[in-house]
């Protein structure tokens, strides 16, 4: 008995510590307040920008999902060698972070479950979003990390191709 005592003593406590530690709407916005330039906050989303990168973050407690996006162009202008690239660099470069297209739009995108989600991971996940971002065209990456892979030489993307690049 007393041990049976003791075993539920500890999954209480450790439930408890567990469930103390868990992401909410509040947390994520106080960080991201924290990580941004500017902001403005419309729980449960959240339009920042980090050295002139527009972000938005949206959080959906209920279905325990949130995302961190960044727009990068229109995908209709990307040629199908960007988009290969990008592809590639799902794989290879743009490590927790992920090139996508919605609405005719190139994102850097993170998503994740909320609740499972750290306060270093909110920080890195911006750092990734981030440097996937400005890192489109040229290394794709959105860490220092890569996992080698195809071993194919990468053509630059042409001087032309950066005016699709722009920022919206």
């Amino acid at each position: 008995m007393k041990k049976l005592y003791t075993s539920l003593i500890l999954t209480l406590i450790f439930s408890l510590s567990m469930s103390a530690q868990e992401m909410t709407l509040t947390k994520l916005g106080t960080i991201l307040e924290r990580a941004s330039d500017s902001i403005i906050s419309q729980k449960p989303q959240w339009r920042f920008v980090i050295k002139d990168v527009p972000f938005i973050a949206i959080a959906d407690s209920t279905h325990n999902r949130m995302r961190i996006i960044s727009p990068i162009g229109e995908s209709d202008k990307l040629n199908e060698e960007l988009k290969t690239a990008s592809l590639m660099a799902n794989f290879h470069t743009a490590l927790d972070v992920k090139y996508a297209i919605s609405d005719n739009i190139l994102w850097s995108v993170f998503i994740h479950p909320l609740k499972e989600l750290t306060e270093d991971q909110v920080y890195d996940a911006v750092s990734q979003v981030y440097y996937a971002h400005v890192n489109f065209g040229t290394t794709f990456s959105s860490t220092s990390l890569v996992f080698p892979g195809n071993k194919r030489p990468q053509k630059k993307p042409k001087k032309v191709e950066k005016k699709i690049l722009k920022k919206i």
